[in-house]
């Protein structure tokens, strides 16, 4: 356990991936946890392997009332520090088949702004706080295979922009941090076409190499970080290269 210990922490999409890392890590620095996710008997499960004051709860993003669920959670705990976003899906979907989108931009969108909006209003009720939003390198360039993917990711990324600024102009010692992975090795990880050995090697972290890094931007408070940070070449790349 190290100086963390005692802060609180809420984890949004904690039952499995790049969430569920984060939960082991927090844990073992010592910090108290909420996990919600909308499935539960994950979220029990991942519990029984970490702290006994370990709070989980099922939360799924997509309904109407989690919104107002989230917020009586925060109330219920007296206080929050930190609030991670990693709630996610997408869908390869050349096929632009109108239900896989739509579910993309339920989670990803929809899902997304109104538990990052509790987060940030508890935080300006509290007088601090912070936010970190899970959101993708695909955020950088469409992408013909994930459309709605890319482009879901692209609305966090400008979202939390704008939460960054509010908070700014706040006054407030709030931060937001946009976290941007690329390839993880998660369920999540969805390659139009397999990776070779030599890709995966260089670009597709395990999920817990993942967690390290992204508890180095968050003990930073940093606004935005690639994930690995080999990952920051790559987006310089995506941003210069023409279209076909």
């Amino acid at each position: 356990m190290n100086s963390d210990s005692g802060r609180s922490a809420v984890i949004i999409g904690a039952s499995s991936g790049i969430g569920e890392a984060l939960a082991h890590q927090l844990n073992r620095e010592g910090w108290r946890l909420m996990l919600l996710a909308r499935r539960l008997d994950r979220l029990e499960a991942l519990r029984r392997a970490l702290a006994p004051e370990t709070v989980v709860r099922r939360m799924d993003v997509t309904h109407d009332d989690a919104a107002a669920i989230f917020e009586k959670l925060l109330d219920e705990l007296g206080g929050v520090d930190l609030v991670i976003i990693s709630a996610g899906t997408g869908h390869n979907n050349r096929d632009l088949k109108v239900e896989l989108d739509v579910e993309t931009a339920m989670v990803n969108v929809l899902g997304f702004m109104k538990t990052a909006q509790v987060a940030v209003r508890h935080f300006m009720r509290t007088g601090r706080g912070h936010l970190v939003g899970i959101s993708s390198i695909a955020a950088l360039r469409g992408n013909g295979a994930g459309a709605a993917y890319a482009a879901s990711k692209a609305f966090q990324s400008v979202y939390l922009d704008g939460l960054r600024d509010l908070a700014r102009q706040s006054g407030l010692p709030i931060a937001v941090t946009e976290v941007q992975p690329g390839f993880v090795d998660t369920a999540m990880m969805k390659p139009e076409r397999p990776l070779s050995a030599v890709a995966k090697w260089l670009l597709v972290p395990s999920a817990d190499v993942a967690a390290r890094q992204i508890m180095r931007a968050i003990r930073k408070r940093v606004k935005h970080a690639y994930i690995t940070r080999r990952y920051g070449l790559v987006a310089v790349i995506l941003k210069l290269l023409p279209r076909a």
